[in-house]
């Protein structure tokens, strides 16, 4: 008899995958898809949509992972556990980096601030928020 595994059980190997999931929820998906519009980034994407990657680099942001190689491995383990994050299935690294040669760098951009304010509104703080480094 199978049992049903939650999204947030841990893995095999230690890691959860609540984090993942809650952090790609506080992305509004509608907003998201305007920016997608506006910068005309799902043009000749044959397939693999702009929110899967947005999915797959946001992973590797929070597995730190260091190579296509690494992300695609990390995807592909988490396949079943995909569609939580609207995702159908882990895409080829061929695909992964295609796409971040030529999907548009501005609508991240754009995500990025569109984020930045969304959180310096839900937290606002006294001091000016600024980066010590070059983004």
């Amino acid at each position: 008899m199978q049992t049903k595994t939650s999204p947030n059980k841990e893995h095999a190997n230690g890691t959860s995958f609540q984090p993942f999931q809650s952090n790609s929820r506080f992305f509004d998906r509608n907003e998201f898809a305007r920016l997608v519009s506006v910068h005309g980034a799902e043009r000749n994407s044959k397939g693999f949509k702009c929110w899967d990657h947005f999915v797959s680099m946001l992973f590797c942001q929070i597995a730190q992972a260091k190579s296509l190689r690494e992300i695609f491995g990390g995807l592909a383990s988490a396949n079943g556990k995909l569609r939580y994050l609207g995702m159908k299935q882990s895409q080829s690294k061929s695909k992964l980096s295609y796409a971040n040669q030529k999907r548009p760098w501005e609508m991240y951009r754009s995500l990025f601030y569109q984020t930045l304010n969304k959180c310096q509104s839900l937290a606002p703080t006294r001091h000016k928020f600024r980066f010590k480094n070059k983004l």
